[in-house]
């Protein structure tokens, strides 16, 4: 692996970083500004839905401009929206802090091209195992994000306005190490909007399956992850132990991105997918068993490292489906279609979790790992996957 490409690792790292930081605190500070209790989630659907509107505008401007200069943007953008969260709580407005999470969606529908930049930077043999050392970078953002948010709540007088300021700073570490990175310049016939319309991409077959299963698989893992600490706290168990079984959760996330691109080279895109599948389930099975501790802790693992394989190899199998002239528009559609289904997860979670509870929760995630399956299925009758290269 080249430097550029363990530049990009800790760029990654840092995108987490402040991503899992402004997603602990946005509804912290929605609740103690929001004029009614049921608002205080809408600063974090705001970054969810900002992402998903500004998929379209990403896309041009990696399209006019380049991944060098784009992800630059994206990142000023990310600084600039901290600190405009900073002085959204030092005058208590809850709309200005929403309207400034929504702006910070550019940042974060920006960052998550990262995944695609690094197969840019790798050799074609290397291409899975580029992706997921990448997708590994968030391990960074795991531990660095909760302990960031920890030491700067209190710096200042207003409660977290300290961890906006911090938010910045990070966006900027992440501008200066992306300086020193050399991406490869881009199809000529992209700068000229060569290529098929999106409309013939997306119907190929891969092409929705690729989709569907990163984005369902990113909705289910959102969708039981931002429920968990709420059916925990009804259980009666502490806030330390969902502390514990975020943190295991969040491993299982990011650490298999050390070894899921080989793991794909030897055994083949579909059968990782399938593999995540499985493990997705697992965690609804577990989850059902009983509400101790140590269901919370196995169920939220399993989440984690099935969320890894599904979205790790749901990208390797999007490599295929466009030329490099498309990359942009879909690459923008991909990730279009993760941020609209995290978005309706986002706000499903809390609904449910409180009017139906815990079991009927995972069981109706049951509903959107049928369709993925269903996809997988369809696509492995109708093109038998390649062997698994040794």
């Amino acid at each position: 692996m080249n430097a550029n490409l363990w530049l990009l690792v800790a760029c990654q790292g840092l995108f987490f970083t402040n991503n899992v930081t402004f997603i602990a605190i946005n509804g912290l500070v929605g609740l103690s500004l929001a004029p009614l209790g049921w608002m205080a989630t809408l600063p974090v659907m705001g970054y969810v839905v900002g992402g998903a509107l500004s998929t379209g505008l990403v896309a041009r401007t990696q399209k006019h401009y380049g991944r060098k200069t784009s992800f630059q943007i994206g990142l000023l953008v990310g600084s600039l929206s901290a600190l405009l969260c900073a002085w959204a709580a030092y005058t208590s407005s809850f709309w200005l802090l929403v309207t400034a999470t929504v702006i910070a969606g550019y940042y974060n529908a920006n960052a998550q091209l990262y995944r695609f930049a690094a197969a840019e930077l790798a050799e074609p043999s290397m291409r899975e195992k580029a992706v997921s050392l990448v997708t590994a970078g968030g391990l960074i953002g795991a531990i660095a994000g909760p302990n960031l948010a920890s030491a700067t709540k209190s710096m200042t007088t207003v409660p977290f306005a300290g961890a906006y300021f911090a938010l910045a700073i990070v966006a900027v570490a992440g501008m200066a190490l992306l300086a020193f990175i050399q991406f490869p310049p881009p199809p000529e016939k992209s700068k000229a909007g060569g290529g098929r319309s999106l409309s013939e991409i997306a119907r190929q077959p891969t092409f929705i399956v690729a989709a569907g299963a990163g984005a369902l698989g990113y909705g289910v893992m959102n969708l039981l992850m931002a429920a968990t600490h709420i059916a925990m706290q009804t259980c009666g168990l502490p806030f330390s132990d969902a502390a514990l079984v975020l943190q295991w959760h969040v491993i299982g996330m990011f650490a298999p991105g050390f070894f899921t691109g080989h793991l794909i080279k030897r055994l083949g895109t579909m059968n990782v997918l399938w593999l995540g599948l499985l493990l997705n389930v697992g965690c609804v099975v577990v989850a059902l068993l009983g509400v101790e501790l140590q269901h919370f802790e196995i169920a939220l693992f399993l989440l984690g490292v099935g969320w890894n394989f599904l979205f790790t190899a749901s990208t390797a199998l999007s490599l295929s489906t466009y030329r490099p002239e498309e990359r942009d528009k879909a690459q923008g559609a991909l990730n279009f279609c993760v941020f609209a289904v995290m978005a309706m997860s986002s706000f499903a979670s809390g609904v449910l979790v409180t009017s139906q509870g815990w079991a009927w929760l995972n069981m109706g995630s049951l509903v959107p790992l049928g369709l993925t399956g269903a996809g997988l299925l369809w696509l492995t009758l109708k093109q038998p996957p390649k062997p698994a290269s040794a």
